[in-house]
Parts: structure tokens; sequence; C-alpha cells
């Protein structure tokens, strides 16, 4: 399918237009796969990256900074998120005992089963779904990274 036909537009004001509105619709695709994958599982696409943040680090805990500085969405509210996380039993929260206003986050064993489940279906969906190659897939990365170093 083209943008043109997904959003059933006929034009748009120049190519960069057009490059704005795909990435935004692919945004929302990409999102809605995601959920599909994780709604099943009751989290979200920000809960599920919170937990992969802590899965690369385990068994080591990290801060809520640490986890706020590798987020995906900046936006996200990682304190919110890793209570909601603490409530379906996937981690787990404790002071510091280095540093007293900080606190430690760890994935539980709930949580470690439930990243070894998802990490087949995501990888399925990554690698498969995409309808990328690999050449093609590092290069619309690269692309993309370049995109985003031009306007910072």
């Amino acid at each position: 399918m083209t943008i043109e036909r997904d959003i059933k537009q006929k034009h748009f004001k120049n190519p960069y237009n057009k490059l704005t509105v795909n990435l935004m619709f692919t945004n929302g695709w990409l999102n809605n796969q995601y959920a599909q994958i994780l709604k099943p599982y009751h989290i979200t696409e920000p809960q599920y990256n919170v937990l992969k943040i802590l899965r690369a680090l385990h068994p080591n805990p990290a801060t809520i900074n640490d986890i706020i500085e590798k987020m995906v969405d900046k936006m996200s509210n990682a304190s919110r998120l890793v209570d909601k996380l603490i409530a379906k039993e996937l981690v787990i929260k404790k002071k510091s005992s280095t540093d007293l206003r900080a606190v430690e986050v760890r994935l539980t064993e709930n949580g470690v089963h439930l990243l070894e489940e998802l990490t087949s279906k995501i990888k399925e969906l990554e690698e498969f779904s995409f309808g990328l190659d690999e050449e093609e897939a590092k290069n619309l990365s690269l692309l993309l990274e370049r995109l985003r170093k031009k306007n910072i």
C-alpha cells in the first residue's frame, strides 16, 4: 500500500511533506503492531521498554534516572511506569544502599519470564513482518539516524 492510499490523500505539498506524513503514519502502524503483541500480557510499549532496559542490566539494578536516559519515548513518566510494573509483579524497587536519594529497580523472576516469552514474538515482528531484508533494514536505519542528526 502507498501512503496516499492508506490515508486517502491524493497529493502532498512536496516530497518532504509526504515523508513527514509517512513517518508519522508508520510510527502509528508500528506502535499498533507492538500493542497487538503486548495486549494479552496487559503491558504497554513504554512498560515493555522499561522491562527491556532492566533486562540489559540484569541482574544489576537501575535507577529511575538510568531508565529515563535509555527510554525510547523521553516524554514517558518512568516513575509511573515502574509503579505500574511493580503492581504487575514484574519489577521491584528499593532504596539504594549507596545513595539514599535514589531507588534501585530490578526485574523480578516474573519479569524475566515475561521477557523470555515476548522475545520470540517481537523478533518475529521485527524480522518477518516488516518485509525488509537485513541490508534494507540497515539502510533505512541509517537514513533515519541521518534525518534525526540533521535536525538536532
